[in-house]
């Protein structure tokens, strides 16, 4: 599983550096100044927890049970929720897809969450 974690963090962080130079190069002179910082919001997350997914593929190794694994796919799956709705809201503008954010909110917490546990029960 520690694979499958490593490669998710790597292409995820490929896609969010590739998106973040498309923001601050492609789209600053296209998207309002709001949606703009939405984008942003979204890359930045992007980023933090494709280094959190890097994080998990290690700690799987070290610290083997289902945790890292939960961890991992709620990373995943809180990626896609979150910044993915940021980045849907950032080009149509279309306010009512912010109401899938909190839930990859929720999905990133529980992942946090659940490293913790890990750790903490690791003899």
């Amino acid at each position: 599983m520690d694979r499958t974690f490593t490669l998710a963090g790597a292409v995820s962080a490929f896609i969010g550096v590739a998106l973040g130079a498309f923001g601050a190069h492609a789209l600053r002179s296209r998207l309002a100044p709001d949606l703009l910082v939405v984008f942003e919001t979204g890359t930045r997350y992007q980023m933090y927890h494709a280094f959190g997914l890097l994080f998990v593929a290690w700690a799987a190794t070290r610290w083997p049970g289902p945790l890292p694994f939960a961890a991992g796919w709620l990373f995943i799956f809180g990626t896609v929720l979150f910044s993915g709705s940021l980045y849907a809201l950032a080009f149509t503008g279309i306010r009512s897809l912010g109401v899938l954010t909190p839930l990859g909110g929720l999905c990133f917490l529980a992942g946090w969450i659940c490293l913790a546990a890990a750790a903490a029960r690791a003899p």
